[in-house]
């Protein structure tokens, strides 16, 4: 197991230690919570020992790729027949089809912008969060959100068709969208455990320029204008921590040419093999060096895509990617 994947998982690991830890303190010591904190706290102190990711049925070790996706893993495949391995993956295959299928349009265009974004599982489903569209009595408004579910694998997949049924469920009723993202947010905080939260930025943009977004503990969205950069910061709680938090709105107006780039960590925490990160500084240089005057949404979403993967070289990224694109563009109708 590399440096970098021994950090990766340790962060992983604290992270929800931490989570644990106040939610114990909060809501009292309920015994399934309180197991969850000691399989972390037993993780963390085998990490970096022949014990971590050790099998209890066979004593091999779990492959590191699936530790990556669920670093409390204590059994491989081992137990599992052919047969049940051979359903296992056709039902994954399954799986990655139907979350497939729940992407919008890739290459939006109406109420005067253009959109564009990609999608990239680090495995057969994502924990990535991706939405873009229109309400049929509304034709004048953009919906978009990217967001990044904690974990990987099938439970986050999950969570994340949950998110988007709950978006769009509720943009139907007209709600405020610092109200709307708190519902969303109250509904995962009774449905879900402790583990499993989400990051997201969540908007909408007018057909007169306006934007509105809620950032609920995700990537700074980064502002694009005549190759000036601004990275608008978090204005609430990720959701499905904790209850009663309010989210506030960061309201701005793009003009014509003028973008708007959403992404998921997977971007800014992609690693070379030296333990170099992409970073978000290497994102907003990037964007001020090519002017969304001359380049469309779906061409600022690759040219970010093809500067990632001149960094990574031969390395290659243990997380969900995804890269969001919303371009003021004229004539987009």
């Amino acid at each position: 197991m590399t440096t970098a994947t021994l950090e990766a998982l340790r962060r992983q690991l604290e992270e929800r230690q931490t989570r644990l830890r106040t939610t114990i303190s909060n809501d009292g010591s309920e015994p399934h919570l309180v197991g969850l904190l000691l399989q972390v706290d037993s993780a963390l102190d085998k990490l970096g020992t022949a014990d971590y990711g050790r099998c209890l049925v066979c004593d091999e070790h779990v492959d590191d790729k699936e530790l990556r996706h669920n670093p409390l893993l204590q059994y491989c495949l081992c137990t599992l027949t052919r047969e049940q391995q051979r359903a296992l993956e056709q039902d994954l295959e399954l799986a990655r089809r139907i979350q497939a299928g729940l992407l919008p349009d890739p290459r939006l265009r109406a109420a005067g912008w253009e959109a564009s974004y990609h999608y990239e599982p680090a495995g057969m489903v994502s924990g990535d969060y991706c939405d873009l569209w229109r309400q049929p009595d509304d034709p004048n408004t953009v919906y978009f959100a990217v967001g990044d579910v904690a974990g990987k694998g099938v439970a986050a997949s999950l969570l994340m068709a949950h998110l988007q049924a709950s978006f769009r469920s509720l943009v139907g009723a007209g709600l405020p969208l610092a109200e709307l993202v708190a519902r969303v947010n109250e509904q995962l905080v009774r449905a879900t455990i402790p583990t499993h939260y989400a990051t997201l930025a969540f908007g909408r943009a007018g057909a007169g320029g306006e934007v509105e977004i809620v950032n609920a503990g995700h990537c700074p969205p980064l502002v694009v204008r005549a190759g000036a950069v601004e990275a608008l910061a978090p204005t609430g709680f990720p959701v499905g921590i904790v209850s009663d938090r309010p989210y506030e709105v960061t309201r701005l107006e793009l003009r014509d040419d003028d973008a708007l780039l959403l992404y998921t960590d997977g971007l800014t925490e992609a690693e070379r093999f030296d333990g170099d990160e992409y970073g978000q500084t290497r994102v907003e240089q990037l964007l001020s060096r090519r002017s969304s005057h001359t380049a469309g949404a779906r061409q600022l979403v690759q040219a970010v895509r093809g500067d990632l993967e001149a960094f990574l070289g031969d390395a290659k990224r243990a997380d969900d990617l995804t890269v969001m694109a919303l371009r003021r563009a004229n004539g987009a109708g």
